[in-house]
């Protein structure tokens, strides 16, 4: 879009795509990774800092892997004394306590994580959920509009959009790994993996992970979503924490967080969909009698440049 120059920082699995969205929807993009240029669009131009996003960009869009990462990232254009930004879009899930100390840092800050993996994003599909003030969103919208076709405003303090991505995360775990368990016993009482998945997509127990994530990845053997184990880890650990703050209910989710948390401590960085193979292998060990590995929690989180 003439005039309006978009910075994006993060060139990962979902960044790159959404940065070639941009570009692709008219924007003028200068995009920064920590990994180098070699990341960058087509069509897009190299930042080689944070520093440069600040002074040649008017709204900087963030694709990262926490808020460690993002507090640092916005810090460092803050600082940048003729800096040219005025806004920040964060599509990054970071926590709600994070997403509210990113708006009070100087910019003017709209929350908006994403939902429907890099496939998604390719195909222009992915959910953008937001939360922010009337005008920071106004001002945005076009730069939404530009990452996907799906978007829906939810909220309108920041914070209230990272609050639905974690709950949708939480799910989207818990529904992966009952399902693989599900899938588990079936097999091992003699069904075809595949007659489930078609029959539980019948039935009630069809889910996104008997939808799209078991025909796509795990039946075929691709497990290749774009999204780590280690993020899925790191997803569901932050919506226990939020929902310690608040007081609310998690007796499921500390289940949740156990299973990633050992399958992210056993295979770091593999593919989340791999959480039937790592399911089906527990389930293998406790019928021979061999060792099963006893899920626990680990503080380690990735360290990539985008989620």
């Amino acid at each position: 879009m003439k005039g309006l120059v978009v910075g994006f920082v993060g060139l990962g699995n979902m960044g790159g795509a959404l940065a070639a969205n941009l570009v692709r929807a008219g924007f003028e993009v200068l995009a920064y990774d920590t990994a180098g240029p070699d990341r960058t669009p087509l069509g897009a131009r190299w930042a080689p800092g944070p520093a440069d996003v600040a002074r040649g960009a008017d709204v900087a869009v963030l694709s990262l892997p926490d808020g460690t990462v993002c507090e640092e990232v916005v810090r460092d254009l803050v600082a940048v004394r003729d800096r040219r930004v005025t806004h920040v879009v964060d599509t990054s899930t970071v926590g709600v306590s994070a997403a509210r100390r990113l708006a009070a840092m100087g910019l003017a800050h709209v929350d908006a994580p994403v939902s429907g993996g890099a496939a998604g994003a390719r195909k222009r599909t992915l959910m953008v959920m937001y939360a922010g003030t009337d005008d920071h969103c106004a001002h945005v919208e076009p730069v939404l509009a530009g990452l996907s076709d799906r978007r829906r405003r939810v909220g309108d303090r920041p914070g209230q959009a990272q609050a639905l991505k974690l709950a949708n995360n939480f799910l989207a775990a818990t529904s992966l790994a009952a399902t693989s368990e599900a899938v588990a016993f079936g097999t091992a009482a003699g069904l075809d993996p595949a007659v489930m998945v078609d029959v539980l997509n019948a039935a009630s127990g069809r889910s996104g992970a008997t939808a799209d994530k078991f025909p796509d990845e795990v039946l075929t053997g691709r497990y290749a979503s774009g999204f780590s184990n280690t993020l899925m880890a790191k997803d569901v650990r932050l919506y226990l924490r939020e929902a310690a703050g608040l007081g609310g209910a998690a007796a499921v989710a500390g289940v949740t967080e156990a299973v990633w948390e050992a399958f992210a401590r056993q295979e770091p960085g593999a593919d989340f969909t791999r959480i039937y193979p790592f399911t089906a292998g527990i389930a293998e060990s406790s019928q021979t009698g061999g060792p099963v590995s006893e899920p626990s929690s680990t503080d380690s989180t990735s360290r990539t440049t985008s989620g």
